[in-house]
């Protein structure tokens, strides 16, 4: 059986949008949907209804300091994860949403400050995704950054958006093991030890520790 590489495929030229409306205008939007597209098997799908969530596309960083060998994280409560039967306090990295005007580099450089109260001293890129793409058209920016995680902790939000997010640095050993252990619960966390998991001692040389 031959995989074909889904990039050459199709594209946005083979789907038809018959109608798009507003679904729900709040806190996020929800657009519906009716279109068609190109089936592998040739010719056009029947028209489709889709309701897609708009919610704007993020940036997020995995602050990490190379001399202590230590990964800051956050807890914060999620509704989301309250709606799904989970602990709706979630364990994280700094993200927000990239507003008209703003780099996604911009966007995690600002939201460690916000959500840290630690700046980077560099940042390196590690990958764009699509959070949900089945029903959101939300992307993730996402980036490594280098901290001296040796003043980091506390209590840190914007006040005025509600936050309350606690503050804390781990040990590499330990973020290593709780993540084989399956202990985090949301991608962008996952995706982004993962990647320091890959990269560590590549990343530790290039910002020259040994």
């Amino acid at each position: 059986m031959t995989v074909r590489d889904p990039k050459h495929t199709f594209g946005r030229t083979d789907v038809d949008i018959m109608s798009q409306e507003p679904a729900y205008r709040g806190y996020f939007r929800i657009d519906r949907v009716t279109l068609r597209h190109r089936l592998h098997a040739g010719g056009w799908s029947a028209p489709i209804m889709r309701e897609v969530f708009e919610r704007g596309h993020a940036a997020a960083v995995l602050p990490y300091d190379p001399i202590l060998d230590r990964v800051v994280l956050l807890e914060q409560f999620r509704i989301g994860a309250w709606s799904a039967g989970w602990n709706p306090w979630i364990v994280e990295i700094p993200a927000g949403t990239i507003e008209p005007g703003e780099t996604a580099e911009a966007v995690a450089i600002r939201e460690t400050v916000e959500e840290t109260g630690s700046t980077l001293s560099d940042i390196r890129h590690i990958c764009d995704y699509l959070s949900t793409p089945g029903g959101a058209s939300e992307t993730v920016s996402l980036y490594c950054g280098r901290v001296d995680a040796a003043a980091v902790g506390g209590i840190h939000g914007n006040a005025h958006e509600v936050e309350d997010i606690l503050v804390y640095t781990v040990p590499y050993a330990e973020v290593r093991a709780a993540l084989d252990a399956g202990a985090y619960g949301n991608s962008v966390t996952i995706i982004a030890l993962q990647w320091l998991a890959l990269n560590r001692d590549r990343l530790r040389a290039e910002w020259g520790v040994a």
